[in-house]
């Protein structure tokens, strides 16, 4: 490995129990990079190892060629953002930014020009004066990451950094993090257990269950090419069809499942009759009352539930052998096309997908 944060073959107990499990990543230099999981899956103990809050049982921490897993948390050039921005509520924003700066003995006339920089990189300027509860989540949340950013860390650590915010706000306040983050060019390490927050602010994505990292990838890679059925059912909606392998071609493969027979367009270099699934997601899949002209991947149900979404429709369809199959499409027009009748309850419909939609997973 060669990245400027790397951990090699960490691991933490607890009475025993392994909270973190034989983790070993590499991080690029200004890369944002998320850690994500459900709780008590590891990440935060893996945050908090990075940290130096918690002592690793055995490993390497090793930040730009040092291995820092004993040094003491002042004693790393990192800086951690917690979930509840822990700002001092008696000092205005001024002096929650320039808190560290002081402690550290930094002149007073440098301390007022990191100050005032990081104010116009957050876009306080005019709130200098007031007090945290002054102050909105969002506008909190940016005092906190601007206190973090202020001693010009090399690793900036974010634990749930958007956790307390309303989640229209939380939308809103992820592209400002990363605008924020991107033009300082500070490595960071996010913590999170949404999955929404991780696609839109990480570069790449650890996902981890039970102590121990199952992929690591870009969003796109992660959410379309999962490697086993965890990570697809934990990023975003899919339909697992568990079946056997029954052919395998280097150009083709197919599993039967119950619903039917899978046409995959690639091959999988599996052995004959091993299980596997089959993952597929809602918006791949095309839904209609009339049968298409299509050959393979086509399957029959009934419609059983529809929610609006607004920008889309969910159709939950049963098969005959009970399989459910959620269905997205995206809603497009303001009104149904003249002479269409729109697919409703107990409606029996055809759906299907092309062969290049579905993942086979063998774990």
């Amino acid at each position: 490995m060669t990245g400027f944060l790397e951990t090699a073959r960490l691991v933490k107990r607890f009475d025993g129990i392994a909270a973190v499990d034989d983790v070993s990543l590499s991080i690029k230099k200004g890369e944002i990079f998320a850690l994500l999981g459900s709780s008590g899956c590891g990440k935060s103990t893996l945050l908090r190892m990075l940290a130096g809050f918690e002592a690793p049982s055995s490993g390497a921490v090793i930040l730009d060629g040092v291995d820092i897993a004993n040094l003491a948390p002042y004693e790393r050039p990192i800086n951690m953002m917690f979930q509840s921005y822990a700002l001092f509520p008696h000092l205005n924003i001024w002096d929650n930014i320039a808190f560290g700066l002081k402690r550290e003995g930094m002149p007073k006339a440098q301390i007022k020009e990191r100050v005032e920089e990081m104010l116009k990189l957050v876009q306080l300027e005019p709130f200098a004066k007031r007090k945290p509860h002054q102050l909105s989540g969002g506008q909190q949340q940016r005092v906190a990451l601007a206190r973090s950013l202020a001693k010009k860390p090399q690793l900036l650590l974010l634990d749930e950094p958007l956790g307390a915010l309303d989640k229209k706000l939380r939308e809103r306040t992820q592209f400002e993090l990363v605008n924020i983050l991107e033009s300082v060019g500070v490595t960071c390490v996010m913590v999170t257990h949404d999955q929404e927050e991780a696609m839109a602010m990480a570069s790449r994505i650890a996902v981890m269950s039970q102590g121990r990292v199952l992929q690591v990838g870009t969003p796109k890679e992660i959410y379309e090419h999962p490697n086993c059925r965890f990570v697809a059912d934990f990023i975003g909606n899919v339909n697992l069809l568990e079946g056997k392998l029954t052919l395998d071609h280097a150009d083709r493969c197919e599993v039967t499942t119950a619903c039917g027979v899978v046409s995959v367009g690639h091959g999988i270099s599996g052995t004959l009759g091993m299980s596997a699934a089959i993952a597929v997601r809602p918006e791949k899949i095309q839904l209609s009352k009339s049968r298409p002209a299509v050959a393979v991947n086509l399957f029959t149900g009934k419609v059983k539930e529809i929610a609006y979404f607004g920008s889309y429709n969910t159709f939950i369809v049963v098969t005959a052998s009970g399989q459910s199959i959620k269905i997205t499409e995206a809603n497009t027009s303001r009104h149904e096309s003249a002479g269409s009748s729109p697919i409703t309850w107990e409606d029996t419909v055809f759906f299907w997908w092309d062969d290049s939609a579905p993942v086979v997973l063998t774990q």
